[in-house]
């Protein structure tokens, strides 16, 4: 954008449309310093992407032979926990793996892949959702349609739990993780699959782990409490103890 000088204009005026003449000309320089550089970081991005396949795959390896990895690491994160029913942990026992594919040139979208066990719940191997970035910048999705079981369908019977439930309690069951599968409506701001990709995905053991680092502090913190109350009781047993040499005294 290029703006120029009023003629005419008081000398102090012409100044200061000139500065603003030459900032907007400097300013020009720097978005195009911050695009050249949005560039090269992709370019990066890219090659340390591919970098990290091999090690994501023997990582995948070596969870593989950790029972009930998944669902632990879920349900010890805080936002994907609170999407999930007793019937979704009890349907994700059987996920054996998580994958996540950035497309090649990262900036067009990614992919999140679930491996199941054979289930009583649904049919599917896998379940994936797609995101796509288009040319304007608008993200779409797409996914798997999960072939439910007969009676098994956890999404329908969420929403029927749901109605029951806000009739006889004030706390409502969340809606079934699953219907995130049928959930198409603002992939842009769709903050499981961002989560899933940017926050676990990366670390995903931070989580599994979680649990247990919780216990130590909880057991930490009940020995302080038998410590405490230990220190009470000395307290109380030499005051009781004073009392009657007064009286003794007396």
């Amino acid at each position: 954008m290029m703006l120029s000088a009023s003629p005419g204009l008081p000398k102090g005026e012409k100044e200061q449309q000139e500065a603003i003449e030459h900032i907007d000309e400097v300013q020009n320089e720097i978005d195009r310093l911050n695009e050249q550089a949005s560039e090269e970081i992709l370019k990066v991005e890219q090659k340390y992407n591919k970098l990290c396949q091999p090690f994501f795959q023997k990582r995948s390896e070596l969870i593989a032979k950790i029972p009930n990895f998944w669902v632990t690491t879920f349900v010890n994160h805080p936002q994907v926990s609170a999407l999930l029913g007793e019937e979704d942990e009890e349907a994700l026992h059987y996920l054996t793996r998580v994958e996540v594919t950035e497309f090649k040139d990262i900036k067009s979208g990614y992919r999140i892949d679930f491996y199941f066990d054979e289930n009583p719940y649904f049919e599917n191997k896998v379940l994936s959702k797609e995101f796509h970035l288009n040319e304007s910048g608008d993200l779409s999705s797409k996914s798997t349609e999960i072939k439910w079981k007969s009676g098994k369908d956890l999404t329908k019977r969420s929403s029927q739990t749901q109605n029951k439930a806000s009739r006889k309690r004030q706390h409502e069951e969340p809606e079934s993780f699953f219907t995130w599968f049928t959930d198409h409506s603002d992939a842009g701001a769709d903050e499981l699959g961002e989560v899933i990709k940017d926050d676990i995905w990366p670390n995903p053991l931070q989580y599994y782990l979680n649990d247990d680092e919780e216990e130590e502090g909880l057991e930490d913190i009940d020995e302080e409490g038998d410590e405490d109350e230990g220190e009470e009781d000395d307290d109380e047993g030499e005051g009781e103890e004073g009392e009657e040499d007064e009286g003794e005294d007396d």
